[in-house]
């Protein structure tokens, strides 16, 4: 007797995206000096739970290595200046993306001091959401953020992220929900427990 088994989500093939003006793709080995290079701030390692100070090129390189099993996947995005060599272009910030339980995707963000306050995150942030929209309808878009972290959190709330009240899974952090794509009604109990913590 054989068993049919459903395809398994996987974020290890997520297109590359283009935007007005980024290109956004799954980051490669290649990369690593680069998010090395963008990483290495402790305004960033500060606000980014699981990013070491010093962030070094071997723990660029295990970020990179971690998407192995379609589970995560961090992109990288990058100035689209009209140069056709990719080495010309600039990293302005890095974009997680984590399936969770069976109903959830959670995003997460950096993004580099010299590109701060420029629209990128917003820009980035819009078309990976729009790509994981198509990709997952069903699945609840989460992010955990800091109630004193005032740009992200004015970010997300703009891109229609909502506080549900509840505390994130890292210290400090709230929850929030984006709402679903058009059409689609949430599971809310499966929701409740892809993002419940676990017991203490």
């Amino acid at each position: 007797m054989f068993t049919i088994r459903g395809a398994r989500d996987t974020l290890a093939d997520l297109p590359a995206l283009e935007t007005a003006r980024l290109a956004i793709a799954a980051l490669r080995p290649a990369d690593a000096p680069a998010v090395r290079a963008l990483t290495d701030d402790p305004a960033i390692t500060a606000a980014v739970d699981f990013l070491p100070t010093p962030f070094t090129l071997q723990d660029a390189e295990d970020l990179i290595r971690s998407c192995a099993r379609g589970r995560d996947c961090f992109l990288g995005a990058w100035t689209r200046d009209g140069t056709p060599d990719p080495a010309g272009r600039a990293l302005v910030g890095v974009f997680g993306t984590h399936l969770r339980g069976a109903g959830t995707i959670e995003i997460g963000y950096w993004v580099g001091g010299a590109a701060r306050g420029r629209g990128y995150a917003y820009e980035a942030v819009s078309a990976i959401l729009d790509l994981l929209g198509g990709r997952f309808p069903a699945r609840i878009v989460v992010a955990e953020c800091r109630p004193a972290n005032v740009a992200s959190w004015g970010l997300l709330e703009k891109l229609g992220f909502r506080d549900t009240g509840e505390e994130g899974h890292r210290p400090g952090r709230r929850l929030l929900r984006r709402a679903c794509s058009p059409g689609v009604e949430p599971d809310r109990d499966r929701w409740r427990a892809a993002t419940k913590k676990p017991p203490a």
